[in-house]
């Protein structure tokens, strides 16, 4: 097996390998009141269609906003992007403003939150239907919660350099190969993310009492939780991750064997789902009763992807294509960026997912991936205490956190140099060299900062209101510099006719529409 230095080696022979990678980001939001609490109006019909615009939509609920920017190649113009598509909304919004963080701002009842309307499509309704059966597996609140998904892909020049000529089917099988292996070096060292930028480790008293949640919280003013050492309480069991599937035995060695497993999990019964009832006598309240409705149910803090075809399934599209490129869904909101992350991040990014992919990465069992799943759960509800060690593998061996950050960084700053080489100017070995230091200072952090604020304010609906007052401010304020205001009122209007000619192309049923999407595999 080829080691890390020794590829490291020949990239650094030719660093425009390493040149034009594909970058995309998906940012949530809330959409709230001037008093911090959540709006109860529709999603802004000067916002276009949800179902139809490239970059505007919504996510569980008609007030959780998503941003999508297109595949970019320069950090800086995808940032821009984003302030771009930020800036409209804020000027559409009136006097609602974006909640900064990941956990939800206060929710007086869960009957508040309004479930995502697309239309009256067969494909808007199933939406909607989906997100119904959300809200009766799991409860509204928790899908509310807001992220930052990362798109990434590698170019054409860095597989060439990694394998050389091949036919074009020898390299479909080659890259999701090797997109498999940053996978499981992923759930391997991914803890580090929620490490660095993790910023949920407080949340309002109004989320949790709308849990189970057994952890021992401690409070501060009028209703705030938090854990003095929690990083990503969005990626523990309270939030993002989803106890209902920690049984599924989904494996990363194939896309063989995670097609098969995500398959089995879409086509296997739930007695627990079963009891909600398919339909009843108001209509349906859920597409099936098996562990997932659909595959987007899958709870993962990374995903392999392809750009699906009209009417095309995720997995379908990895199965005809294989791996195009892979989605990071374990970033928190980050709340000191106007935009909820920053450029810092996104070169870290860049650094730690090509470091996974250019590292030794062997097959995984179930028993490994439970061990690293148990590291990343310390490292989201302990991750900033003192001395924390985390096991490597399932041998019973232990390393400190802050020891096995140095290391990996160790690797980094190499990598750095190559990729400074290829991109030209120092940010790379800049955002290294910043971030080796946060394993001996975890004040540096964004969960320690963010904490720090909201234990000095007594709460945190204040600390995220007076953000979100000052990110209106600061929207409110400068000019487009990627896209234009005709642009996106152009988009608007576009995808409002784009949504009504989908409506208008319904040839059948919704009963039938859902028999034909889901074939043989579930029973409706």
């Amino acid at each position: 097996m080829t080691s890390f230095s020794q590829r490291l080696e020949a990239f650094s022979a030719n660093p425009e390998a390493l040149k034009g990678i594909g970058r995309g980001v998906e940012r949530e939001a809330l959409r709230i009141t001037p008093q911090g609490t959540l709006s109860s109006d529709a999603h802004p019909k000067a916002l276009g269609s949800a179902l139809t615009h490239q970059w505007i939509t919504t996510d569980f609920a008609e007030q959780l906003l998503e941003f999508i920017t297109p595949v970019t190649y320069s950090v800086p113009e995808m940032i821009s992007q984003l302030q771009d598509i930020h800036r409209f909304t804020y000027r559409t919004l009136g006097e609602e403003s974006l909640w900064p963080m990941s956990m939800p701002c206060y929710v007086a009842n869960e009957d508040d939150i309004t479930l995502a309307q697309y239309g009256s499509s067969n494909v808007g309704r199933m939406k909607t239907l989906y997100r119904q059966g959300l809200k009766h597996r799991y409860g509204s609140v928790m899908q509310i919660i807001s992220g930052v998904h990362f798109n990434f892909s590698f170019p054409s020049s860095f597989w060439q350099q990694l394998f050389g000529d091949q036919t074009p089917y020898a390299r479909q099988e080659s890259v999701s190969e090797a997109y498999f292996g940053l996978i499981r070096n992923y759930y391997r060292f991914g803890w580090m993310i929620p490490y660095l930028f993790g910023a949920s480790p407080a949340l309002c008293g109004s989320f949790i009492n709308k849990t189970e949640s057994k952890l021992d919280f401690k409070e501060v003013g009028n209703g705030t939780c938090y854990l003095p050492y929690a990083t990503s309480l969005r990626l523990s069991d309270l939030g993002y991750t989803n106890n209902a599937q920690s049984s599924l035995k989904i494996g990363f060695d194939s896309l063989e064997q995670y097609l098969q497993g995500v398959r089995a999990a879409i086509g296997t019964p739930s007695a627990d789902f079963a009891k909600i009832g398919v339909k009843d006598e108001n209509g349906y309240r859920q597409l099936n009763s098996n562990v997932l409705q659909i595959e987007n149910e899958l709870y993962a803090p990374i995903r392999p992807k392809r750009v699906a075809k009209s009417g095309e399934k995720p997995s379908e599209a990895l199965e005809r294509g294989g791996v195009e490129y892979i989605e990071v869904r374990s970033l928190d909101v980050n709340p000191f960026s106007p935009v909820g992350i920053d450029d810092y991040q996104v070169y870290f990014l860049d650094l730690f997912i090509t470091w996974c992919a250019l590292s030794e990465s062997a097959p995984m069992t179930d028993c490994e991936l439970q061990c690293w799943r148990e590291n990343w759960n310390k490292v989201v509800l302990e991750g900033r205490k003192p001395g924390l060690t985390l096991q490597i593998g399932c041998d019973g061996e232990q390393l400190t956190q802050a020891e096995w950050g140095r290391r990996v960084f160790a690797d980094l700053a190499e990598l750095a140099i190559v990729m400074d080489k290829a991109n030209g100017g120092d940010k790379y070995q800049s955002v290294c060299n910043e971030l080796s230091g946060w394993f001996d200072n975890p004040d540096k952090t964004l969960s320690a900062k963010l904490l720090k604020d909201v234990l000095d304010n007594e709460s945190i609906g204040k600390v995220g209101l007076g953000i979100a007052k000052d990110n209106q401010a600061l929207f409110a304020q400068g000019d487009y510099e990627t896209f234009s205001k005709q642009q996106f009122e152009a988009e608007s209007e576009a995808s409002l006719k784009r949504q009504q000619d989908v409506e208008q192309g319904d040839g059948i049923s919704f009963e039938q529409y859902l028999a034909e999407y889901f074939g043989d595999s579930v029973s409706l």
